[in-house]
């Protein structure tokens, strides 16, 4: 069976493609001249359920899509659902505007989110959720992953998520929970 992934990261298609490939699905691409929608709610599950709705309507594939992000204690929860577009510019541009929004704060509990949807061949739809607690660094460490991951430390594992091995990484991340989850969902299911 395929499924259309509602993103063009190669990073995500890598990542969903290994675990539901297990369950023997297929996740193909979602075509470049698809529509982008706009990502215009208020939680990760809501924006989830725009790509997929998207996704679906665009290729007639059953399709799944995520949308993720870093909630910061004590920045009630900022960036969020505008991690990817905290401030103009770069990964690092964000990091270090984010670093500045920290000065002078003692709380730095963090946790990663990761709501996936999933909309079946039949319309049903499948809504789960992954997370990561972690704790947000004074400053980056580590040269591997995206996005906050230089910033995100895991105290279990004594290191940030730029520092993690790739396969650790998604093995406790909260994008790699999600998929453990909808896995299981689909295994009811198909």
């Amino acid at each position: 069976m395929q499924f259309v992934l509602a993103s063009h990261n190669e990073k995500k298609m890598a990542e969903m493609a290994a675990i539901l490939g297990e369950l023997g699905i297929e996740v193909v691409r979602l075509p470049a001249d698809a529509p982008e929608p706009a990502e215009d709610g208020a939680t990760f599950a809501e924006n989830a359920l725009i790509k997929a709705k998207s996704a679906a309507e665009c290729t007639g594939l059953p399709a799944i899509a995520d949308d993720s992000g870093l909630c910061v204690d004590a920045l009630n929860g900022a960036p969020g659902v505008y991690s990817a577009r905290y401030c103009e510019g770069t990964d690092q541009d964000r990091n270090a505007f984010l670093l500045k929004n920290m000065q002078g704060r003692t709380d730095r509990a963090c946790r990663f989110v990761c709501a996936i949807c999933c909309i079946l061949p039949d319309g049903e739809t499948i809504a789960v959720r992954g997370e990561c607690e972690g704790e947000l660094l004074c400053e980056s460490r580590g040269a591997g992953g995206f996005g906050y991951d230089p910033l995100f430390y895991v105290p279990a594992y004594g290191c940030t998520f730029g520092e993690l091995p790739g396969e650790v990484k998604n093995e406790i991340s909260h994008r790699g929970r999600a998929l453990r989850a909808l896995r299981a969902e689909l295994e009811k299911r198909l």
